[in-house]
Formats: structure tokens, C-alpha cells, sequence
């Protein structure tokens, strides 16, 4: 089996987790949470006790408390590519006489990336106190079935106002939360959701740029050399054309680095743009990640112990206001005083 099957293979298996991942996080006792379950049952039985502990301590400390791990190795990986990027491509797209801009381009966009990165890591995300409850419940409407009146956080000891959720990572309520992103160590909030959206968009495109860069490099190389138009001899001494397995095989060999950072960077590039696609959905139809897991659960719990059993209850986003002035609240979240004007 060649280069370029191997790799296409892996790129199918990452890219099909992934979206089973996508599709099976917001259904409550789906299939692929009660595999885990039981997965996790099995191998209960034949893990020792003290790994299981230590393990569960691990995964605890990872995810469910503020570590700056993550943030770690979100800037060793961009550190790497960029060092690889500057080290080899770079230099050898300037001794081609590539265009100055086409070669900054992926500096500039990271220059803004880490901009927006700062900002959104370091943002009160809206975190709803004793002080600001009291005006924050008047913001935004209850809609009765995923937001409740009169609900008080037991942990905060505030009433929680609609669109808010209690983080069990930061440890307090967070006004339209939309999740906890272990990347910038932070909550995601009516606050901080423009800049991480930015934040988004400006890492899809830089990781874009790279490959962009480095894939028309390789390409100027296979044109310079020849070889696309060329023939070669396999184990049996048997004369082929040129075929695309080849031409990759000839690169990973000739460039094994800068053809391993390609790889990584497309992967990254289709993920961070799949992510991307889904932020701006829920961004433009105004709704969080928290809002849209609740609703695609909400369907297996028809009803609410307050509500009758004989009125089934509909999910109905009442938020959003069309696309252009749902964008804009994303960066312009709506005060009190606002929502009275209306």
C-alpha cells in the first residue's frame, strides 16, 4: 500500500471521528456515549484501581478545572509550524522569488490571531454576581422550555438569568454561555463571543495561508524539476508515467518535514473550518453551543415537571432577529436599557 492511500486512510478515519463526535455530543444516551459506558465497564475489570484513580484524577484536572495546558500546547503547535514555516519554506519560497506579501500573509493573520487570543483568554466572559443578577435577568426573555424563571444557582446562590449557565470549570454563572474553550482557558460569554469568533476565523485562515503557501511551493518545485512530465522505473524495472502517488512519495522524501506540516495543516485547516461553519450558523440564527445541545436533548423530554402532560411543549428559538442584528449582538451584546428601548 503507497504513501498517499496510507495517508488518505488516515485522514478518512480523523475526519469520521470527528463528525461522529459533532453529531453524537448533544444527544443525551446516545450510541456512542453508552459504548464509552460500557467500554469503560469493561476495562474496569482489568485496570488496576490505583491507575483508574490516578487516571481519573488526570482527566479531571485536564478538563475540569483551569490548566493552563492546553494554552501550552495551542502555542508550542503554532510555534512548531511557524518555525518549520520561517526555516524551510520561507527561505526557499524567497530564494524562488515568491512575492514579499504571499510569504507575510500567514504572519500577519497570526499577528491578529494572537491578538484575538489575548483578548479572548483574558476577558471576563460576563460573569453574573450578586451585584449585576438583578439587571442581567432583564436582558433577555425566558423562553419557558430550555430557561426557567425563579431558577436559583445553587452554587452562586443568584438567580439565573436566561441564556446563562453555571460553569462547573470557572466555578460561576456566565450570561449567554455558550461553553468553556480549555484553548484559551476561558468561558465563552455574551462578553467575549465576538472576539472568540474572530479568534476562530483568524486561526482557520492562518492555517489556511500556510498550506496555501507551502502547497504552491511544493507544486513550484515539481514544475522546476520536471518530474511531472517524466516516467519511472519500478522494483520489476517496468517504465511507468508519472501518477500522483509518485509525485507525493518523491516529495515526503525530498521534504519529509515541510510534507508532514502540510498534512497537519490541511487536517487543521478542514477541522477549524468545519468549527468555524458551525459557529457561524448558531452566531447568525443567535444561539450557543449550550442552547443547541439543550434543544437537540430536549427532544427526548417532551415534557417539563412543570409543565402538563397532556400539552406537549415545542422548542421555538425566540432570540433571534434576523441575521444581520443577530451578528451584530454577537459583537454588540444588548444591555437593559437597550431592550427597553425596544
Amino acid at each position: 500500500m503507497d504513501f498517499l492511500t496510507l495517508f488518505l486512510i488516515y485522514l478518512c478515519f480523523v475526519l469520521a471521528v470527528a463528525a461522529l463526535l459533532c453529531l453524537c455530543s448533544g444527544r443525551k444516551e446516545s450510541f456512542l456515549t453508552r459504548s464509552v459506558n460500557r467500554a469503560s465497564q469493561v476495562l474496569s475489570l482489568v485496570i488496576p484501581t490505583q491507575l483508574q484513580r490516578v487516571t481519573h484524577r488526570a482527566l479531571h484536572r485536564l478538563f475540569h478545572t483551569r490548566s493552563s495546558l492546553f494554552v501550552v500546547l495551542h502555542v508550542a503547535l503554532q510555534a512548531a509550524v511557524f518555525g518549520e514555516y520561517t526555516w524551510e519554506v520561507f527561505a526557499y519560497c524567497w530564494e524562488l522569488q515568491f512575492h514579499v506579501l504571499l510569504l507575510l500573509l500567514p504572519y500577519l493573520l497570526l499577528a491578529g490571531n494572537l491578538g484575538c487570543f489575548l483578548l479572548c483568554s483574558r476577558a471576563n466572559p460576563g460573569t453574573v454576581t450578586k451585584s449585576n443578577a438583578a439587571s442581567l435577568v432583564k436582558v433577555y426573555a425566558y423562553d419557558g422550555v430550555l430557561f426557567q424563571r425563579g431558577l436559583v444557582c445553587p452554587t452562586c446562590t443568584v438567580e439565573k438569568p436566561a441564556r446563562s449557565k453555571h460553569c462547573s470549570v470557572c466555578r460561576t454563572c456566565v450570561h449567554r454561555f455558550d461553553h468553556h474553550c480549555v484553548w484559551v482557558n476561558n468561558c465563552i460569554g455574551a462578553s467575549n463571543a465576538g472576539v472568540f469568533l474572530l479568534y476562530l476565523l483568524s486561526l482557520t485562515a492562518t492555517a489556511g495561508a500556510v498550506a496555501a503557501v507551502t502547497a504552491t511551493f511544493l507544486i513550484q518545485v515539481l514544475l522546476l524539476s520536471n518530474i511531472m512530465h517524466g516516467t519511472y522505473l519500478d522494483a520489476q524495472g517496468q517504465e511507468h508515467a508519472v501518477e500522483i502517488p509518485f509525485l507525493v512519495q518523491h516529495l515526503f522524501l525530498t521534504f519529509p518535514r515541510i510534507v508532514f506540516m502540510l498534512g497537519f495543516v490541511i487536517l487543521l485547516t478542514l477541522v477549524l473550518g468545519g468549527y468555524c461553519s458551525f459557529s457561524l450558523y448558531l452566531a447568525l440564527t443567535n444561539q450557543t453551543t449550550n442552547e443547541w445541545c439543550k434543544s437537540r436533548r430536549f427532544g427526548g423530554s417532551p415534557h417539563l415537571p412543570s409543565q402538563p402532560h397532556d400539552r406537549p411543549l415545542v422548542y421555538k428559538n425566540i432570540y433571534s432577529k434576523g441575521i444581520w442584528r443577530n451578528l451584530k449582538e454577537i459583537f454588540n451584546p444588548p444591555t437593559v436599557l437597550e431592550r427597553k428601548k425596544k
